[in-house]
């Protein structure tokens, strides 16, 4: 019997029944699927049930991970439905695609991990590339096919929608007739350009099948209906062999790794998937009822979110499908018409309830899974462990999580999450709009991508365990890094980590770093994250060994530096330098009393020059206040030396500006300073005024609601006296009324 070939449509339900069907009938010897034969040894593992599409085979050169292609295939996949059918009945099976290893031979710089997305056509070849295919005769990527032949059958059947012409023809009327497709196929390739990268796999196709029927009679062949009409063209076996000559490959390593239909979608940028993949699922496992089944699905996704959904909307909302079917002439109500009636029905016209069911249901989130015990790499073999034993299963929808680090398990798992951003691995997003009080909360928001099977791929290249990788990954950024910032937002990443044995390295290159930077601004900078990971690290339990040491010796340059500092700045230095100094105060307030005083000490010699900008004048004023360094007699002093008619308006608000930063309650409960504040703006001369408002302005704005208002009423009331309402006005019938609730409230008999 000659070899059957089975061209059908990639992620197809239509065609993965009909492939079943067919081989079902033709009880083939030997089964050809379109696909890299580099993953042959991989087919095996879909008789074990632990793989759960959606899945899909990775490969990646194995010096150089990052050039890396996916093989996605969900359940409703034709070739995964051909494949599992032949691995059930005991039919040899192997793919007979171009070897990947020739496509990654000459890489292209540009191409990244999520160029395996991206398969080289609009006709739904699954496979992937990273580069420019080699031998294609030009130093540039192969041209993309140039035609969508479902796109031009279903314009030549008046369709606008390639995906409903499919439907109504495929999906909706059975089987579909290979023999039909295959010609359909072949005039739309009589006239179009051949696509270089189409010949060049079409040619190793043909040699492949030339080798099987030495062996085998009853051949079956699934692959895209597009290459059908080459696959049965006749063509010398010297011209195949000639074009295929030459060509060099690349050592490449492949796995199975879990995928997601958000994936799998076409508008996501692959372009052999469908546009939407969560419908095809129904579609395929729903054997009757198909309609009404997904109207009580998307019933179900409202009522998960609280929107009121009956039995009496899904039963309305069918009939409303099924006539739109039929007045649009539609074998069946499809999922045009489905999404009309929901959106009428169901949703009663929110454009929102009808995103969610489109989220939810028509692309869907559905994450696949692998064996534990599947061909990885240790780093990969690592994590999964690590996931079991913490409970935290990756799923491909968005959910939160809350840590309490007190807990050991919780305190695991946020060490895991940081580990991996370590990585380039980002499973879980610091929710900072959800930060708790405490330092010992933290809220995430997980979401796993399958990419991230690459970049663990490239992260092993550090280690074969999450930790031992994170260490190294962090000791190559530290002797790497450029400034001090860099070396510096390491020391929290080894704190939030916990990679202890990344510290050596760390502060090694901290050392080198703060030795090399003469500008205090930049030690300054240095200073509170490093403070936060002395003052917070019991929290998490780590080890900080000589933090400490680096951190005062950071202290005692910026002590010694700010003097010369702080001299001549323009406005904008000064105010940089401002949140500076705010940021040092607030970090050394953490530490204890030795590291304090020094710390005030330069602060008091700084506040007694003349020539500093009043920004930082009045800035230095307002914390050795808050310390409790000066009394508010001294303080009023000092405001007196600017605001006085002596002084430039502009140089008074801008020490205005620096002390009252960040708060007006001074001026709330000190009537003298408030007094002196007044006074002083009173006497702003009008040409002046125009001046100094757009700071005050700034200054004034700053403060909470609450406290320009209190600021207000004390202003407005100035000089008045404060009157109290005489007891003699108090109602005492009033009073009495109250008096039985109030001592329920209290416990307490009324005497």
């Amino acid at each position: 019997m000659p070899e059957q070939l089975y061209g059908i449509r990639h992620h197809g339900p239509g065609s993965a029944r009909a492939v079943v069907a067919a081989l079902a009938e033709q009880r083939p010897d030997i089964l050809l699927v379109e696909g890299p034969p580099e993953a042959d040894e991989l087919l095996r593992w879909m008789a074990d049930e632990r793989l759960e599409p959606p899945v899909a085979l990775l490969g990646y050169a194995t010096d150089d991970p990052r050039r890396a292609g996916f093989w996605p295939f969900a359940v409703f996949s034709p070739e995964w439905q051909a494949i599992r059918w032949a691995v059930a009945h005991d039919v040899p099976v192997r793919f007979f695609d171009l070897p990947y290893a020739y496509r990654l031979a000459e890489p292209d710089d540009d191409a990244s991990p999520e160029d395996g997305d991206r398969p080289d056509t609009e006709t739904g070849d699954p496979e992937a590339t990273a580069g420019p295919e080699a031998g294609a005769g030009t130093d540039d990527p192969p041209p993309r096919r140039p035609v969508d032949p479902i796109g031009e059958l279903a314009a030549a059947a008046g369709y606008d929608d390639p995906e409903r012409w499919w439907e109504d023809v495929v999906e909706h009327r059975g089987a579909p007739a290979f023999p039909a497709i295959a010609e359909a196929m072949a005039a739309i390739r009589d006239g179009v350009p051949d696509d270089p990268d189409d010949l060049l796999r079409e040619a190793h196709m043909r040699t492949v099948l030339r080798q099987v029927r030495r062996s085998h009679d009853n051949i079956a062949v699934v692959c895209g209906a597009w290459h059908v009409p080459a696959l049965t063209r006749k063509v010398p076996a010297s011209a195949d062999t000639a074009l295929l000559k030459g060509r060099r490959k690349t050592k490449v390593t492949f796995t199975w790794v879990p995928w997601t239909y958000g994936r799998l979608a076409s508008w996501q940028g692959y372009a052999a998937g469908v546009r939407s993949p969560g419908w095809y699922h129904h579609l395929f496992t729903s054997e009757n009822e198909v309609v009404a089944r997904w109207l009580v699905a998307a019933a179900g996704v409202l009522r998960d979110e609280g929107v009121p959904a009956s039995s009496a909307h899904v039963i309305e909302a069918a009939r409303l499908a099924e006539t739109l079917a039929t007045l649009r002439g539609r074998p069946l109500a499809g999922l045009t018409e489905l999404t009309d009636a929901s959106a009428a029905v169901l949703c009663e016209g929110d454009p929102l309830r009808l995103e969610l069911i489109g989220r939810r249901l028509v692309v869907g989130e559905r994450l696949g899974g692998v064996p534990d015990d599947m061909p990885a790499v240790p780093l990969a073999r690592d994590l999964a462990t690590q996931q079991r034993s913490l409970r935290l299963k990756p799923e491909a929808l968005e959910r939160e999580l809350d840590l309490d680090l007190r807990r050991d398990n919780d305190l695991a798992r946020s060490r895991l999450l940081h580990r991996l951003r370590v990585l380039g691995v980002p499973w879980g997003e610091s929710d900072r709009r959800r930060r708790g009080t405490g330092t010992f909360r933290e809220q995430w928001r997980l979401r796993w991508q399958p990419e991230f099977a690459v970049r663990l791929v490239e992260a092993s290249a550090h280690g074969t365990t999450v930790a031992s990788a994170a260490t190294a990954a962090v000791a190559a950024t530290a002797r790497a890094a450029d400034n001090l910032a860099e070396v510096t937002a390491l020391v929290e990443v080894c704190l939030l980590a916990d990679l202890s044995d990344a510290y050596p390295p760390v502060l090694r290159a901290l050392d080198t770093r703060a030795a090399l930077d003469a500008d205090v601004a930049h030690l300054m900078a240095a200073i509170p994250p490093l403070v936060r990971t002395l003052r917070y690290g019991d929290v998490r339990r780590s080890e900080l060994g000589g933090l400490a040491e680096v951190t005062n010796g950071l202290l005692a340059r910026v002590r010694a530096g700010l003097p010369a500092a702080v001299v001549g700045l323009a406005d904008q230095a000064a105010r940089d330098l401002r949140g500076h100094l705010d940021e040092v105060h607030a970090a050394v307030s953490l530490l204890d009393e030795d590291a304090r005083e020094p710390w005030l000490d330069t602060l008091a010699s700084l506040a007694d020059r003349d020539d500093l900008h009043g920004l930082l004048a009045g800035r230095l004023v307002r914390l050795l206040h808050d310390a409790g360094r000066l009394e508010r007699v001294e303080v009023r002093r000092r405001m007196g030396l600017p605001l006085t008619a002596g002084v430039a308006p502009a140089d008074g608000a801008a020490w205005v500006e620096g002390f009252l930063g960040g708060g007006g309650l001074l001026l709330v409960h000190d009537d003298a300073l408030l007094s002196l504040v007044d006074e002083w703006l009173a006497g702003v001369p009008a040409d002046s005024f125009t001046e100094v408002l757009p700071l005050l302005r700034r200054t004034f704005g700053s403060f909470a609601a609450g406290e320009r208002r209190a600021i207000g009423d004390r202003v407005a009331h100035r000089g008045r006296p404060t009157h109290q309402a005489p007891a003699t006005d108090l109602d005492h019938d009033r009073a009495a009324g109250v008096l039985p609730t109030l001592a329920i409230l209290l416990g307490r008999e009324i005497s």
